[in-house]
C-alpha cells in the first residue's frame, strides 16, 4: 500500500511557531509530528510514501532519513508554490500506479485504522472514501452529509449548530482509486475539499465517508496543537513516545533540567530546555533550550525552539515564537 502525505502548507493559522519550520515538524510528546505519522503508516503495513512539500522543503531531509531506517521508502515531492489538496494529488499521479491508494493531510494526528478503512472502501466499490470523525461542535467544521448506504450527498460549510444533519466532518483521511486523479487539471491549483469531491458528487461518483470513533485531532492551531501534546501524555493518543502516560506525566528530553524548587505537571521539555526554581509550569510544550526564569508561572503555553519566559512572568493560552521572549 502507498501513502500520499500532504504537508506543503504554510501552516499560518499556526504561527508564529510556523515561521521557522513546516508544521508537521513540530514536536508532538517530544518528536517531530511527520514521525508520529510514519509510525501510524508503518504500523498498517504501509511501506511507500509519497511526501507532497513546498513550504521549507528542504527541512524534511531528516525525517524521511529516520522513516528510511525504519523500513518506509518515503520519496519527496516539491511545489515551486503550492498547488492546493487537489493540485498536490495530480502533482504526484506518476507515483502512484494502478493500485488504491491512501491520501491525507499530513497535519492529522490520528490512530484510525487505516486497514479497516480500505477494506471498507472496496467493499462497497468506491472510487473515493473520505474518513469522518465525529466533533462536539459541527458549526466550526464543514459537515459531509451521507445517505443511509453512506455516499456522500453533499458537503455544508459551518452550518449552524441545530442547523447540522449530522456531527460527522471530514478527517482529512481519503482512500482513493487513481482514476480520482484523472479528474484534477494538471499544474492548477485545487482544493480536494471545495473543488474535487463536490465534483465528484455532482458527477455521481461513487463517493463515500467511513465514519471512525479513533482517536483524531488536526494541529493547525496553537491551542489544538498543544492539546495534542497533552493528550499524548494523559494516553488519550497512543504513542511509544510516551512510556507512562497519565494526566499529570511530564516528559523530558536529553539535556533538560527541572530546578528542585520549581513544580512542573502535564508538559513536554524539549532537549536543553531549562525550568529554573520556584517557577510553575503546567500544561505546557517548552521546545528546545527554552528557558523559564525564576518565579515564573505559565499554564497553556508552547515556548519556541531557544524562547523564554522571564523572571516573575505569569501568562495563560499563548504561544511563542522560537527566540522570543514573554516579558513582565
Amino acid at each position: 500500500m502507498k501513502a500520499l502525505i500532504l504537508a506543503g502548507g504554510l501552516g499560518t493559522r499556526l504561527r508564529p511557531l510556523t515561521l521557522t519550520r513546516p508544521k508537521h515538524l513540530l514536536p508532538i510528546a517530544n518528536r517531530p509530528h511527520i514521525d508520529h505519522v510514519f509510525e501510524w503508516l508503518h504500523r498498517h503495513d504501509v511501506d511507500e510514501v509519497v511526501l507532497l512539500t513546498s513550504y521549507l522543503a528542504e527541512r524534511f531531509t531528516e525525517a524521511v532519513a529516520r522513516a528510511s531506517t525504519k523500513g518506509l521508502r518515503v520519496e519527496v515531492t516539491h511545489e515551486r508554490q503550492p498547488l492546493g489538496t487537489a493540485g498536490a494529488l495530480k502533482n504526484a499521479e506518476s507515483y502512484v500506479g494502478g493500485d488504491t491508494f491512501l491520501a491525507f493531510n499530513g497535519d492529522v494526528l490520528s490512530d484510525i485504522d487505516l486497514g479497516a478503512a480500505i477494506d471498507w472502501h472496496r467493499s462497497r466499490e468506491a472510487e473515493a472514501t473520505i474518513v469522518l470523525t465525529p466533533v462536539a461542535d459541527p458549526s466550526a467544521y464543514g459537515v459531509v452529509s451521507t445517505d443511509s448506504e453512506d455516499q456522500v450527498l453533499g458537503f455544508i460549510e459551518k452550518p449552524p449548530r441545530e442547523e447540522a444533519p449530522t456531527n460527522l466532518v471530514n478527517a482529512g483521511v481519503y482512500v482513493l482509486e487513481p482514476s480520482v486523479l484523472s479528474r484534477i487539471p494538471r499544474g492548477e491549483v485545487a482544493s480536494a475539499e471545495r473543488q474535487l469531491f463536490p465534483q465528484l458528487v455532482k458527477d455521481g461518483a461513487r463517493l463515500f465517508g467511513c465514519a471512525t470513533s479513533a482517536y483524531w485531532m488536526d494541529i493547525g492551531t496553537p491551542d489544538k496543537y498543544l492539546q495534542a501534546n497533552l493528550d499524548a501524555l494523559a494516553g488519550r493518543f497512543s504513542t511509544t513516545a510516551v512510556r507512562t502516560p497519565g494526566e499529570a506525566v511530564v516528559l523530558s528530553d536529553e539535556g533538560a533540567t527541572i530546578d528542585p524548587l520549581a513544580r512542573v505537571s502535564s508538559s513536554c521539555l524539549g532537549a536543553g530546555s531549562v525550568v529554573q526554581r520556584h517557577a510553575v509550569v503546567d500544561g505546557c510544550v517548552l521546545l528546545p533550550r527554552a528557558v523559564v526564569g525564576e518565579g515564573a508561572r505559565l499554564s497553556r503555553v508552547t515556548l519556541g525552539e531557544g524562547a523564554s519566559a522571564s523572571p516573575g512572568v505569569t501568562a495563560s493560552d499563548m504561544a511563542v515564537a522560537d527566540g522570543d521572549s514573554i516579558e513582565s
